[in-house]
This record gives C-alpha cells, sequence and structure tokens, in this order.
C-alpha cells in the first residue's frame, strides 16, 4: 500500500482524511471508544486521532502505519499533546496485522483502505485482532457511480487508489462476519472538505506542513511532478467551467460492526 501521494505526505507531515471532526466523532462513537481499554487506529498518519483519543477517553491506544515518516511525525504530535506515554506506535501493514487475534476492543481506519486493493483481506485483519464484542469501524471515500468519469478516474489515479462504490462497500461490509452493521453515507462537499481539514489536523500542523510542501517543489523534482500532477487532476475544469465537479463525484462512508462471539 503505497503511492507517490502518500509518500508526499509522509514528507510534509499532513494526514489524508475526510469529514472532518465530525466524522471521526461519530466513528469513534459507533466504535464505543469511550468504553474501551484499549484501541488499534489502522493508518494512524500523523497521529491525529490517537492523540484524540488519547486525550479524551481512558483508553490506551495503539497507532499503526507503514510509513516510518508517518509514525514520526505521530511520535511529534503525541509528545506536543502530553500523552506520548498512552500510545504505542507501530510499523506494520493493513494486510498482515502484527498483532495477536482477540486483543483490541475497538479498531478503527480512517481513509486507509481507499489505497488498498484487497479490501476484504484487510477487514477480514482488522476483524480477527478485535476481541469478542469488540467493534471495527471505518471511515472511507467512494465513487458515486460504477464509471467515473475520465477526470474522476485521473483524480483517483494521480492519489494511487482503489476507489470503490457505495454499494461495492455495502457488499464488503455484509461479508464482514460483523453483526449490528451501520453504514452511514455522505456526499463530499469540497469548500466543507477543506474546512473540516483544517479543523481536524490543526492549523499549526497545515502551517508548517505547506511550508514543507514549498521546499519539496522548489528542491525535488519527483515530489514536484506528483504535486503537479494531482493539482492538475483536481483543478481540472469541466463543461460547467469548475473543477469542484470534481470533488462532488466523491461520497465518504461510516461503516461500524461488532465482532460475535462475546
Amino acid at each position: 500500500m503505497t503511492s507517490d501521494f502518500l509518500d508526499m505526505q509522509a514528507h510534509v507531515g499532513i494526514t489524508k482524511h475526510i469529514g472532518g471532526i465530525p466524522a471521526s466523532r461519530a466513528l469513534l462513537e459507533l466504535c464505543h471508544v469511550s468504553q474501551a481499554s484499549e484501541v488499534l487506529d489502522v493508518g494512524c498518519g500523523i497521529g491525529v486521532e490517537p492523540v484524540r483519543i488519547a486525550t479524551t477517553s481512558p483508553a490506551r491506544v495503539v497507532g499503526l502505519d507503514v510509513s516510518e515518516r508517518m509514525l514520526a511525525w505521530a511520535d511529534r504530535r503525541a509528545r506536543e499533546a502530553g500523552v506520548r506515554e498512552r500510545i504505542e506506535l507501530v510499523r506494520g501493514d493493513v494486510l498482515d496485522l502484527p498483532f495477536a487475534a482477540d486483543r483490541f476492543d475497538a479498531v478503527i481506519c480512517e481513509s486507509v483502505l481507499a489505497f488498498v486493493a484487497d479490501k476484504e483481506r484487510a477487514i477480514r485483519e482488522m476483524v480477527r485482532v478485535t476481541r469478542p464484542g469488540g467493534w471495527v469501524g471505518l471511515n472511507e471515500a467512494f465513487l458515486l457511480t460504477q464509471t467515473p468519469t475520465p477526470r474522476v478516474a485521473a483524480l483517483a489515479r494521480s492519489m494511487g487508489t482503489a476507489m470503490i462504490t457505495l454499494d461495492e462497500w455495502r457488499t464488503i461490509w455484509a461479508a464482514s462476519g460483523l453483526e449490528d452493521r451501520t453504514v452511514r453515507a455522505f456526499q463530499m462537499d469540497p469548500g466543507r472538505e477543506v474546512r473540516g481539514r483544517l479543523r481536524w489536523i490543526g492549523l499549526p500542523w497545515i502551517l508548517r506542513g505547506w511550508v514543507r510542501v514549498m521546499r519539496l517543489y522548489l528542491m525535488q523534482p519527483e515530489m514536484r511532478a506528483v504535486l503537479r500532477s494531482q493539482a492538475t487532476a483536481a483543478t481540472e475544469k469541466d463543461d460547467t467551467g469548475t473543477g469542484a465537479a470534481v470533488w462532488v463525484s466523491f461520497g465518504y462512508g461510516i461503516l461500524a460492526g461488532r465482532k460475535p462471539g462475546a
């Protein structure tokens, strides 16, 4: 699970995320994180959610990411928030989680499986490491149509994603073996997403990240090409003369379910 898009974000310390704080709050509520003793955040990125959990609940948090750079940012964020002693950071892949079965009270995963082709295997792994009676939850993007327009397909390719439709997500979730399943779907709103990302990450982190983006653009030709391709795909105008139409071709879903056997 890697792409130039993810590499760029790891370099600058900005994590992909959709739905902002409301989406994350809803996910944590559906997964009963406030009642959990130990929570796993798969694809924790720069550590926003592990820090939020550690500062708003008594749970111990494990943040997992495939990127050492992301884990370094998460370590920094946890130290700045004063909760580093309550967060364990582990390098690993969602397709082969390095944990024993039936360990965690809740396992969450946000804006990660859009980059993973074998979503069924990733979900099986998350269910495996969840204790019986525990909860698994996702916050993931989806395509609004089975056959996206060329502009939407170009944007998805530029980000290295393997996105699917909401109906496909429903089918995968129904086959997960989880009980008490929930699927809540929302359409993407470009303005709200920008504001939500600012609030979710925090303005100081955003500003520092953009300084690093500019530095990458000026100093690293390979990253400059990545940034240009993403900017072109994201802002290419449609027949109405606006580039925002590309983004409203995406939605995001909050999915939660309980592992049987408690």
